[in-house]
């Protein structure tokens, strides 16, 4: 009776996920990009590899991290402009 391999971890996997992790610590930008980048990657590994490798998980994980990082930094700009526009028509309604 043979023991089948066991499946190994998709490194792009384990590389979304640490991107999407340091997306919210240290690197922001770069993280994110990162995470979501290496994720779509790992999840078509993952399917193209017929079940030799396994991690959807970690790169699902990974890409929500980044996603919802890249959101927040988009609503956060928004946020900026909109507060600091909106300030800057009512200085000039006084002026």
């Amino acid at each position: 009776m043979s023991v089948p391999a066991p499946r190994q971890t998709s490194t792009y996997a384990v590389i979304s996920l640490v991107g999407g992790i340091l997306g919210w610590t240290l690197l922001p930008l770069l993280g994110s990009l990162a995470a979501i980048i290496f994720g779509h990657m790992a999840r078509s590994e993952i399917r193209r590899s017929n079940g030799q490798l396994e991690g959807d998980g970690l790169a699902l994980g990974g890409l929500i991290l980044g996603w919802l990082a890249v959101a927040g930094w988009v609503l956060g700009i928004i946020i900026f402009i909109l507060f600091f526009g909106g300030m800057a028509w009512l200085f000039s309604l006084n002026a």
